[in-house]
């Protein structure tokens, strides 16, 4: 009976970054770049340590990142306007969260403060807005508190978490303490 052969074994995490960093040819980085864009759009912050903590060179990873820029795969004022987009259409957020999310990926504060200025330009109270919408999606859970105040507390609570204004969060938290249990129900 012949003996199966055995697959080979992959190579260890070190052994990756010590091919990589012996990479020379810029396509290479490129396309290791590319494949961690595809998944979802990054800020170039978040390009640059992925390419460092898998090894590159710096020098073969700045002109990766140049190139991608070029190419318009990286541009991190479209990343923060479509980040925003998306956590408004959602994962409602406000702009505490926003602010402090993007500048955990890297994105520079004036770049944050132009599309978040925007975001206020475009809706009027984009953070009112996305409030509501928060507390829509959790109306159910909040209704279930007979106590108007635990219901407030809970309704500022989650506000607070995601990042609204305290001002908004008082104001929406009073709307929801005030409605009645049963007017609630009614209106679902």
């Amino acid at each position: 009976m012949a003996a199966t052969p055995r697959r080979p074994r992959k190579p260890t995490y070190a052994e990756r970054r010590e091919r990589r960093a012996a990479v020379e040819d810029l396509g290479d980085v490129v396309d290791f770049a590319a494949r961690f864009l595809e998944a979802r759009p990054r800020a170039v912050a978040e390009v640059r340590r992925r390419l460092a903590s898998a090894g590159f060179r710096a020098d073969l990873a700045e002109a990766a990142i140049a190139r991608l820029t070029e190419l318009r795969y990286l541009d991190d004022e479209a990343f923060a306007r479509a980040w925003v987009e998306s956590r408004d259409r959602a994962h409602p957020r406000g702009e505490h969260a926003l602010r402090r999310e993007l500048g955990l990926k890297g994105v520079d504060r004036a770049i944050v403060d132009a599309v978040l200025a925007d975001r206020a330009e475009g809706k009027g109270e984009p953070d009112l807005v996305a409030a509501e919408r928060l507390l829509a999606g959790h109306r159910a859970a909040l209704t279930r508190v007979a106590d108007p105040r635990r219901r407030r507390q809970r309704a500022y609570a989650l506000l607070a978490r995601h990042g609204f204004d305290p001002a908004i969060a008082s104001e929406l938290a009073r709307r929801v303490g005030e409605g009645s249990r049963d007017d609630d129900a009614e209106d679902s």
